[in-house]
């Protein structure tokens, strides 16, 4: 079995040199060939070229299945190799060839459907209200304990859009699946800070899920449809930035061009709303003569893989924080090292995301914060339910929520 996928050009572009090693997560855990990102291209030209048949090969699938796609080992590579790409591509065969896992079925299905995500959240809230969440903590097996603590927070405030007198600019704002569902108070933050700026965040009302887990997960078909949806409702919002406050989902629209290469007419559309993708750190970073408060907080920064790696912005989050008047920001050991969670890869790799956990949060707890900030919704319910099993009752903020706290101060 050959791959239809996989782009034989980008796996070419390695040159073996093995920068990349130290780069790789799983690769400082295993100090394995086959946990390296050099390891998985060859896998992955083995795929390619059909001297590794997917359906045969339990190894080979395994070793890609527990790539976390941080895209570390692209901000070492000398030769630039697309390796994001090529996971998200070597996922699709292997998908195709061997069925998605239940547990991956769930996931993905759920997160395109906001009214399921919605429901469940209902559900969680009203566990919580009742102490029957509590009680079932005590009786649930150790797996679904392990779900429980990795679920969305519940009861925290939904979106509510925020008016502008005479803007200056509109922008749209990418309201996503969990985004939306369980951390609507940050878009709420988001668009308070937007405002305070002079910019109006416009209402996109046929938006929908950006479609990064189904590509992560190898579903291309999904992907596509979800592409598809949101350029179409982009380009009828006529907002001259679209805003992301997900990392995952920033680096995902604005790769919508290559899922849609195949397809000329598409693939012209999403390059025009790629280039109009922001990152709200990369946006807020540029706007001119923005002052951001007083707060008074000592705080450590968790750099988001798909911000820092995917996207290359590092710097700017780290900026805004630092025209936060009072605001006293500590570096952690390997701030840009993945935390584990890299969509539902906690999940379905429990023994390396809670390793790779581990060391997080040794590195958070060295800081000794008051807060733990980042930029991406994977990220906070990773930390905070690590910083909970520590018995540690420190906050996991966005950066917008900083910003809008010290933008409130008199």
């Amino acid at each position: 079995m050959t791959s239809p996928l996989l782009d034989t050009e980008g796996l070419n572009r390695c040159i073996h040199c093995g920068l990349c090693l130290e780069a790789c997560p799983t690769y400082r855990i295993t100090r394995l060939e086959t946990e390296s990102p050099r390891g998985r291209l060859h896998l992955m030209s083995a795929i390619a070229s059909g001297r590794v048949d997917p359906r045969e090969s339990d190894a080979a699938v395994l070793h890609l299945d527990r790539c976390l796609a941080c895209r570390a080992c692209e901000a070492v590579c000398p030769s630039g190799v697309p390796y994001g790409e090529l996971i998200e591509e070597a996922r699709a065969d292997i998908a195709r060839a061997r069925g998605t896992p239940a547990l991956g079925k769930l996931a993905l299905w759920s997160v395109s459907r906001p009214r399921v995500l919605g429901a469940l959240a209902s559900l969680l809230a009203l566990g919580d209200r009742t102490g029957l969440r509590a009680v079932a903590r005590r009786i649930l097996p150790p797996r679904l304990r392990r779900l429980d603590a990795l679920a969305p927070p519940s009861g925290r405030p939904a979106y509510r859009p925020v008016a502008v007198d005479a803007p200056r600019a509109s922008v749209a704002l990418l309201l996503g699946c969990v985004m939306r569902v369980s951390y609507g108070d940050v878009h709420t933050a988001t668009a308070r800070v937007l405002a305070r700026l002079g910019t109006r965040v416009v209402e996109v009302v046929d938006q929908t899920c950006c479609g990064a887990l189904h590509a992560h997960a190898g579903d291309n078909a999904e992907a596509i449809r979800l592409a598809k949806r949101n350029i179409a409702a982009f380009e009828r919002s006529g907002a001259e930035a679209i805003i992301t406050n997900a990392a995952g989902c920033g680096a995902h629209l604005k790769s919508y061009v290559h899922l849609l290469e195949r397809d000329p007419v598409w693939a012209k559309r999403a390059a025009m709303i790629a280039s109009r993708v922001r990152d709200i750190n990369e946006y807020l970073a540029v706007a001119d003569g923005a002052t951001f408060g007083e707060l008074a907080i000592r705080v450590t920064y968790q750099d988001p893989c798909h911000l820092a790696h995917a996207q290359g912005i590092r710097a700017e989050p780290r900026a805004l924080l630092g025209r936060v008047r009072g605001l006293e920001l500590i570096e952690m050991a390997d701030a840009d090292v993945c935390c584990g969670s890299a969509g539902y890869y906690n999940l379905a790799q429990p023994d390396y995301a809670d390793r790779l956990l581990e060391g997080k949060i040794d590195a958070i707890l060295a800081t000794r914060p008051d807060a733990v900030v980042t930029a991406n919704p994977g990220c906070m319910l990773q930390l905070a339910a690590g910083l909970r099993s520590r018995g540690q009752n420190i906050p996991v903020l966005h950066v917008v929520e900083i910003l809008d706290r010290a933008m409130r101060t008199p």
